[in-house]
């Protein structure tokens, strides 16, 4: 797959015409020819033109390589299967010619036949695939610089990605579930629906929901936790991160909304602080994780706090989380 730059059109062979069938489809101002194509049919005839390499009339974005070697990879596999059409636009290299009573479209053979409008790296993947495959593809003719740079523009806005956290929610469905995202899943689960929960109504599992944890939130905070729960089941990992939290909401209520805990930024400093926390907890009281017992840890952290500290905690968890240890450090006693 070449940059549009390095295509002459007049280096394409009329001895290596392509015929494939296809069906003319109106829409709107536009028409279009949906047929499907060998993937390495489109390896070899098409052509990007990224507004990095062209920043004159270049559009597309620039190559991820590491995406398309992906793509490679799961279609390799044998199990891949990729049912959404490459979308292309036919350049004065390809010499499109619609001939057999409107139903068979013919092409030159040829490097810079199309340009692509939606598909860059599904067609970088396919040619580095072993395996190939049957295209679904969409072809326009006859569209200025301008008409291209348009639909690009409408095919990369007007389609909306599915959320982060309703994937994460159907993939036990699908069964690509590793054995951490499952726990993750679990305990999720427990927050959103244990009327006992300390987030109970502060979970948001399928949608993003704005001062609610989502799936993405609660499993970047909780898994680099998992390591120190090596061992103990879902029940007991709910049980003390709920003792936990709950200790915690315990010190906050009385001064801050009861929402702030769910807050993205508090929530993952609060997960961030909990090792320290725990360990505290293990030492003292001999690893009973009770929730009195987080609390005689916890309050000193929250006593004395500025208002403004959790009402309006910026941007970096991080930071928060180191704020917190070090209020940590100051209420210890030997």
């Amino acid at each position: 797959m070449a940059n549009s730059e390095n295509v002459d059109a007049s280096s394409a062979s009329e001895n290596e015409r392509l015929r494939f069938s296809v069906s003319l489809v109106r829409q709107g101002r536009h028409s279009f020819y949906t047929l499907t194509m060998p993937s390495n049919v489109l390896a070899r005839t098409c052509v990007v033109s990224s507004r990095k390499e062209d920043p004159k009339h270049g559009f597309q974005r620039v190559l991820d390589e590491k995406r398309a070697l992906e793509i490679a990879n799961y279609i390799d596999t044998g199990m891949g299967t990729i049912p959404n059409s490459i979308v292309l636009s036919a350049q004065p290299a390809a010499n499109l010619k619609v001939i057999g009573r409107g139903k068979t479209l013919e092409f030159s053979d040829t490097p810079g036949a199309f340009l692509i409008l939606d598909g860059q790296h599904r067609v970088y993947g396919f040619s580095k695939a072993s395996t190939q495959l049957r295209v679904p593809v969409v072809v326009y003719n006859g569209l200025s610089r301008r008409d291209e740079s348009r639909l690009f523009i409408d095919i990369n806005t007007k389609q909306r990605p599915v959320p982060a956290q309703l994937l994460l929610d159907i993939k036990q469905l699908a069964d690509i579930e590793d054995e951490s995202e499952g726990i993750l899943r679990e305990v999720f689960d427990s927050f959103n629906s244990d009327i006992r929960s300390s987030l109970f109504g502060m979970m948001a599992p399928y949608e993003s929901v704005k001062n609610k944890i989502t799936r993405v939130t609660f499993n970047s905070a909780v898994k680099p936790l998992l390591e120190i729960f090596s061992g103990r089941d879902i029940v007991d990992i709910y049980d003390i991160l709920n003792n936990y939290l709950s200790a915690v909401r315990r010190c906050v209520d009385p001064k801050w909304d009861s929402q702030v805990v769910a807050k993205p930024v508090v929530f993952r400093a609060l997960m961030g602080l909990f090792p320290s926390v725990a360990q505290r907890v293990l030492d003292r009281f001999s690893g009973d994780y009770s929730e009195a017992n987080f609390f005689e840890i916890v309050s000193g952290i929250f006593a004395g706090m500025p208002k403004n500290k959790l009402d309006v905690p910026g941007t970096s968890w991080v930071a928060l989380r180191d704020y917190f240890e070090k209020r940590l450090r100051s209420k210890l006693t030997l």
